[in-house]
């Protein structure tokens, strides 16, 4: 396989490097920095259309659509696995990126780009609209942003946006409906944990990075599984909870929160993969779901086994941490809970 240039490396890096100051949102707003990338825009049919099947309608590579939903004209890369036909049906990741960031970001800083291509799923990588330095935050419901800022009125329902997505993307590609899930960082992983909320009939499971919430209410009936990562040392959304107005109450008692709702076992399994990750597992639970939280010793605000940061913004985020792959176990999560 060719290697990529050293032009090509180094806009990679700075593209990465924008990524971590993105996040700072939370902490230094003025830091800010985010990138759009890509391909020309596509539009593809509105979401009235979604019925219809994108099955053997052959696609290729990268590509960023433009696509019209609720009034809002909405940017979303997808990337398609290679050996990718159309021919059979395929499943679909949701990939949201943190407060302040975009979508072109989010590709970059996960790297899931890789996992899909191996493992075989499309990955998208939607953007959100309110504006925050030159990036984008997510609308979650009834919660504020970024220092307690309250959401713009006439801003974007995002948890609408992400579900009607999904019918856009199915009558564009071959997708699988019963294997669709949502991941995301930070703000992203806040979006993702609302989805499991409010769209558990399209989304089969959710893995938040960085940002386990679990909404109140929560109006789903089905048990959703959640797989989650949190780091210990995360200055950003403290573990321990206690920091802004969205990030009241810890991680452990996010997981907890969704134990009871998913009808686990009380009483969580707990284990260390190694010595600096502990597994929270949440067992006999309703549906066959599972709720399972990979606490970091010493991480930051971080995407575990992600790209490497620059030390002054690891210095700003926390430690990066390589002791689990993210991306490994959500797609293995996923691939172990499809959409009954």
């Amino acid at each position: 396989m060719a290697q990529p240039s050293a032009n090509h490396r180094r806009s990679t890096r700075r593209v990465r490097s924008r990524v971590a100051i993105a996040a700072l949102a939370m902490i230094v707003p003025a830091l800010l920095v985010g990138v759009l990338g890509g391909a020309g825009p596509l539009t593809p049919p509105p979401a009235s259309a979604s019925a219809a099947t994108g099955c053997g309608s052959a696609a290729t590579g990268s590509s960023t659509l433009s696509v019209s939903i609720g009034g809002h004209t909405r940017t979303v890369i997808v990337q398609l696995p290679t050996g990718y036909t159309g021919a059979a049906k395929t499943p679909l990741v949701l990939n949201m990126h943190g407060s302040g960031s975009t979508a072109a970001d989010q590709e970059l800083f996960t790297g899931m780009d890789a996992t899909a291509d191996a493992d075989r799923f499309i990955v998208a990588y939607p953007q959100a609209l309110i504006p925050e330095g030159t990036g984008f935050d997510w609308n979650v419901p009834g919660v504020p942003l970024i220092g307690g800022a309250p959401v713009p009125a006439g801003a974007a329902n995002d948890i609408a946006f992400l579900t009607q997505l999904v019918g856009v993307l199915e009558h564009r590609y071959c997708i699988n409906s019963a294997r669709v899930y949502a991941t995301g960082f930070s703000g992203g992983a806040r979006t993702a944990s609302q989805l499991a909320c409010d769209a558990s009939k399209v989304f089969a499971a959710v893995a938040p990075v960085s940002g386990l919430r679990r909404a109140s209410p929560c109006p789903t009936s089905r048990a959703v599984p959640v797989v989650a990562f949190h780091g210990t040392a995360d200055p950003v959304d403290p573990y321990a909870g206690h920091g802004q107005a969205y990030w009241t109450y810890s991680v452990p008692q996010a997981a907890a929160d969704w134990a009871h709702q998913d009808g686990c076992a009380t009483k969580a399994a707990s284990s260390q993969p190694n010595p600096s990750v502990t597994l929270t597992t949440y067992n006999r639970c309703a549906g066959a779901a599972s709720v399972e939280l990979y606490s970091v010793k010493g991480e930051g605000h971080e995407w575990p086994g992600g790209p490497t940061l620059p030390p002054r913004l690891t210095r700003l985020l926390g430690p990066q941490s390589t002791a689990v792959n993210a991306n490994a176990v959500i797609w293995a999560f996923f691939k172990a809970h499809p959409l009954a």
